[in-house]
Order: C-alpha cells, then sequence, then structure tokens
C-alpha cells in the first residue's frame, strides 16, 4: 500500500499546500487548531445594525468559518468567511496585531482554510457589513485545493460522490438541506400540536412486512436466522394503536432492495402516520394540511413551480381512480365484469397483463399506471384501489370490490399513500393469503408469508384507524424545485467506482 508521504510527493499541489504546513509550525502556530469558542453565526452577526467605515464601534463578534475568498497582499486586504448561516467579509490589517506573525499567519492561510475570528462590525463603502479583524486563529489547514471559485463544482458525478466538497463550492445546495431540516421539522411540530407521539420501531423484520416491495435480506448469527431491512413500518405502528395509543407516527429510513433512478433511492425517508377513530377521508384533510403548513412555513407561499410548472398546493382534487380512467380512456370499470372481459378490454388498449394479475382489479390498477398517472398535474387524491392490491385496506362497505384508499398525487408522481386501515382479522388473512398466492405466481412484491403476530394484535382489537404514509424526499424535491431525489439526499446510493 502506499504510502501518504508518498502520494503527497506526487501531487504537487498538495505538495505544496503540506509546505504551508511546514512554515506555520515553524512560525510557532498549530495548523489544525484546537477548541474554538465560536460565539456568534454568521448569520446573526449579519442582521445586526453596523455602523459606517470611519464610526467608532466597540461591539466585539467572535466567530468562525471556512475561507471562501482571499484578497490579502501588502499590509491589508478583504476575505470571505462562511458558515452554515451566512457568509460575510472580513478585513485585516498587520498594524491591528502586536505580534508580527499572526500576520505572518494570515498571509500564509488561504481559500478552503477555517479559521476563528474577532472583530467589531462596519459598513464599507461599497455598503457590505464587514468585520474588522483584532483576533485571527487558524482552526484548520485545507492541503486539497478547492475547485476554481468561479465555475465551482458543476460535474453531477463528482458533486454526489463528493458531497462535502459540493456543500462548500455550492450554496444553494447547502441551502436545499438547510430546507429539507426545516421541512422535516415542521412536519414534526404541526403533529405534535395535535397529540401525536414520535416513536421508534425495528428497523430488522423478522418477515417481509407492511408494503409491496422487494427487501434487503441480512442475517443474524446469534439467532441464526434471516433478518429483513424494513420495507415499512406499518405493522408495528398499529400495534401500537391496538395497545392503545391514539395517534402515533415514526419518521424514517425505510429500504426497498428495487432500481435506482430520478424518483428512487434503495433506502429513502417516510413518514408514517395512525391516528385511532378515522378513516381514509381523515387522512386526507391530514395530508392536505400538512403538506400547506409546511410549505406556508418554509416557502411563505402556496404556489410552487416545479418541473417547469405552476402547482397550487392551495386546492387539493379528489376523483375515484375508475371515474378517472373512465375520463381518460372511455373505459367503464364501474360495470360487472369477468377477469376475461377485463383482459380483453385490456388488450384493446395496449395494457399488459401480466402473469400474476388474478383479477379485474389488477387490471383496473394497471390501466391507471398506464393511461392515467402521467395526466395528473396539480394536487389530486385518486381513491378507491381495487381491493386486490391493497391488501391493508378497509372495503367500501357499499361496493366490496374497491377500498377506502388513496395516493396522492403531484405532476405525475405519487407523494402519499393512505387509507382506513383493515381491522378485521379475518379479512386480514384472507388477504395474506392472496398475496402468497400472487408471490407464487411471480409478483416478487407480494408478501410471501402471513405475519401471525399481526394477526393476533387485530383480534386483541384495533380501532377504527386512518393510516397514512408521505415520502419526506419527494417533498423535499417539490419544495426546493429539486429534480432528482439525488439533489435532496445527502449522500445517494451510488455503484462503487471500485
Amino acid at each position: 500500500m502506499k504510502r501518504y508521504a508518498d502520494m503527497v510527493a506526487e501531487d504537487r499541489l498538495l505538495a505544496e499546500q503540506w509546505q504551508k504546513v511546514e512554515e506555520i509550525k515553524e512560525l510557532g502556530f498549530d495548523p489544525f487548531g484546537k477548541r474554538y469558542d465560536k460565539e456568534f453565526m454568521i448569520g446573526d452577526i449579519l442582521k445586526e445594525e453596523a455602523p459606517a467605515e470611519d464610526a467608532v464601534e466597540k461591539k466585539v463578534y467572535k466567530t468562525a468559518g471556512r475561507i471562501m475568498g482571499y484578497r490579502i497582499q501588502g499590509k491589508a486586504g478583504f476575505a470571505h468567511i462562511e458558515d452554515q448561516t451566512g457568509r460575510i467579509q472580513f478585513y485585516a490589517r498587520k498594524d491591528a496585531f502586536e505580534d508580527e506573525k499572526v500576520w505572518q499567519l494570515i498571509r500564509k492561510c488561504g481559500v478552503g482554510d477555517i479559521v476563528g475570528i474577532s472583530g467589531t462590525l462596519f459598513i464599507t463603502k461599497t455598503g457590505e457589513k464587514t468585520l474588522r479583524v483584532s483576533e485571527f486563529t487558524l482552526l484548520s489547514k485545507n492541503v486539497r485545493s478547492l475547485p476554481e471559485k468561479f465555475h465551482g463544482l458543476t460535474d453531477i458525478e463528482t458533486r454526489y460522490r463528493k458531497r462535502h466538497i459540493d456543500l462548500i463550492m455550492n450554496r444553494e445546495v447547502k441551502d436545499t438541506f438547510i430546507k429539507r431540516t426545516k421541512i422535516e421539522s415542521e412536519i414534526r411540530s404541526f403533529l405534535n400540536e395535535r397529540h401525536f407521539l414520535e416513536v421508534e420501531t425495528p428497523m430488522l423484520h423478522p418477515i417481509v412486512g407492511g408494503a409491496a416491495a422487494k427487501p434487503f435480506i441480512t442475517h443474524h448469527n446469534a439467532l441464526d436466522m434471516p433478518l429483513y431491512l424494513r420495507i415499512a413500518p406499518e405493522l408495528y405502528l398499529k400495534k401500537l394503536i391496538v395497545g392503545g395509543f391514539d395517534r402515533v407516527y415514526e419518521m424514517n429510513r425505510c429500504f426497498r432492495n428495487e432500481g435506482i433512478s430520478t424518483r428512487h433511492n434503495p433506502e429513502f425517508t417516510t413518514i408514517e402516520l395512525y391516528m385511532a377513530y378515522a378513516n381514509y377521508e381523515t387522512m386526507m384533510d391530514l395530508t392536505e394540511a400538512i403538506i400547506q403548513h409546511v410549505a406556508q412555513k418554509v416557502l411563505g407561499t402556496l404556489q410552487v413551480e416545479y418541473n417547469g410548472k405552476d402547482i397550487d398546493l392551495s386546492k387539493f382534487h379528489r376523483i375515484h381512480m375508475v371515474d378517472m380512467i373512465k375520463d381518460v380512456t372511455g373505459v367503464d370499470f364501474w360495470k360487472e365484469m369477468t377477469f376475461e372481459e377485463a383482459k380483453a378490454i385490456a388488450k384493446e388498449h395496449g395494457v399488459e397483463v401480466l402473469p400474476h394479475m388474478t383479477g379485474v382489479g389488477h387490471i383496473i390498477n394497471q390501466f391507471f399506471e398506464d393511461k392515467c398517472e402521467d395526466k395528473v398535474t396539480q394536487p389530486t387524491f385518486i381513491y378507491g384501489h381495487p381491493v386486490e392490491i391493497s391488501p391493508l385496506s378497509k372495503r367500501f362497505p357499499n361496493d366490496p370490490r374497491f377500498t377506502e384508499r388513496f395516493e396522492l398525487f403531484i405532476d405525475s408522481r405519487e407523494y402519499a399513500n393512505a387509507f382506513s386501515e383493515l381491522n378485521d382479522p379475518a379479512d386480514q388473512r384472507g388477504r395474506f393469503e392472496a398475496q402468497i398466492e400472487e408471490a407464487e405466481l411471480g409478483n416478487d412484491e407480494a408478501t410471501p408469508e402471513i405475519d401471525d403476530t399481526f394477526i393476533e394484535a387485530l383480534e386483541a382489537g384495533l380501532p377504527p384507524t386512518g393510516g397514512l404514509g408521505i415520502g419526506i424526499d419527494r417533498l423535499v424535491m417539490l419544495l426546493t424545485g429539486s429534480p432528482t431525489i439525488k439533489d435532496v439526499l445527502l449522500f445517494p446510493t451510488l455503484k462503487n467506482l471500485k
């Protein structure tokens, strides 16, 4: 294995930076610093009133950050430092320091170095708030040069693989992730104020359940048993409702061993919540309220531009899946028909019927996905999913072919999935059995076994309950105008270059 010293020797720019490290040591300073008591975030300093350049200001601001611009020559100069809250200019003069070595240290610093400064605030003749430095401390010397400042880091692949550099060079990227944190915080605040309890349930599941998806499989050595990274926390959360909690939610990671695209990442963040004595209509109202609350708090508006389209979050539409299919294709699935008749209609309209599809409901859902999904632009609740594709949902009392379930679509993308939870243990077992049959017919997203512990929980009594899941990553994409999920994940899953 090549030694680090040999690697440095082969890289001219790296070697030059390490030479500066040695020169800084010779001046008597530690190039990699120690604790620094930062008293002000830069964003807070920028909010302060500043006097004109020739006025006397007594308040001293002590802050720290990374140097992002450096124009110090001769006996004075300007530079900019940045932290997560903002960027501020500072002004340094040789005669401001009693120890001349401090000025020599400043001359050996540059873009990328992390420094601590203390100084008074003033406004330059060009109107820029600036700190007049009285104390300067090097906290960490940058030895690997950053990308050229005027062009930044633009290569997409490099940006994702070297997110730390992407965050340094592209302020808008940092702002996206600050917004993400605010979005998640506002969701929690909204739910906490309405008596929802945030809980944590297992990431490792003994069987696959809670959604239709391929799992990641691992093995527990001590117990000598397979375990699955969770595809959804649903069944555990509903057990908590059985246990007497009225309102619970969990915002955390889920894992699905499926493809990677602009919309999908193998690990992703969702929020799932459950509310006793509610139904799918309650969840519609709640979904609408959550998204509007977050947009208003984080963006200050309910009008969002995304993917070149103006999205109005002030109004959510509602339409039954069968009605939309009829509107778009003219096919009326309200009519009673046999599976063979439905297959013939599908063939006529170019809708594929897969081997695991055994009921009319499968074909109805495929019709929607193939013919209607891309027609939805404004926020729309598509409800009334067929029972064949909704193993955990209550049926409509007046038409048991369909369930009290909805999905929220915006600009052809699914953002939420919810339903009135099935609480009949006999019906639930039958749905699980149907899923096993689908798995045997080749549907690799169907649940391949029955969760008997969940059935037993239902036998103890699950009150009428509404459940909701929202994809956090997609919501962040919408509210930050990000075209791909990789733009809202700090470290997206990427193919190993090695």
